[in-house]
């Protein structure tokens, strides 16, 4: 059974925006205040610098995250995978 997309109006920042996606309403809401409150944490941090260079520091310190993460998930695996010296 396949998703249907939805559609979810979200305000990011001081802008409106569709989003259309599989995700969960739930989840849309729980990205939607993340994100807010990284903006305003970074607009707090550098408020000189402009609100398109602080959505690409949001969207960098993300995607750094992500990696991150990816490679705990990459030697999680690689652990689990791996065969015991023991057995």
């Amino acid at each position: 059974m396949t998703e249907e997309k939805r559609r979810y109006r979200a305000k990011l920042g001081d802008r409106e925006f569709t989003i259309v996606g599989k995700s969960s309403v739930a989840h849309m809401e729980a990205v939607v205040k993340i994100l807010n409150e990284q903006l305003n944490q970074i607009e707090k941090l550098a408020p000189k610098l402009s609100k398109q260079d602080q959505a690409l520091l949001l969207a960098f310190n993300a995607i750094s995250d992500q990696l991150k993460k990816q490679v705990e998930l990459d030697t999680m695996l690689d652990e689990m995978t791996r065969p015991k010296d023991n057995e």
